[in-house]
């Protein structure tokens, strides 16, 4: 279960570290272009019921934490799909309890 840390704060978010790849790589490229956008998950069975929304932009600190010390296999449509969310008016929208189904991205040769 990897972690993902905002704002100055030490308390994390839990994220399977498939699914933490994956917005590593979603949510880099927004801020790298200056774009703020929302990004809400439904709060995990041992927490109390609902949801959290956080405003993500460029000046925040944003730090992602993964259990595994390989880089995850990427899944191109996972990618597509996560990027077009968090392009949305309603953000991006994750649920950490669920592992994303994932076939990944063939190699370059």
């Amino acid at each position: 279960m990897g972690q993902l840390f905002y704002g100055f704060t030490d308390q994390a978010i839990d994220i399977p570290d498939r699914l933490l790849g994956h917005l590593k790589v979603v949510v880099t490229t927004k801020l790298r272009r200056g774009e703020s956008f929302t990004l809400t998950w439904r709060h995990q069975q041992h927490e109390p019921g609902g949801r959290t929304t956080i405003w993500l932009q460029p000046a925040i600190p944003l730090r992602f934490v993964f259990a595994s010390s390989e880089p995850e296999e990427l899944d191109r449509d996972l990618l597509q799909e996560l990027a077009k969310d968090a392009n949305s008016s309603g953000g991006l929208t994750v649920d950490p309890c669920q592992e994303p189904a994932i076939a990944p991205v063939p190699q370059a040769a």
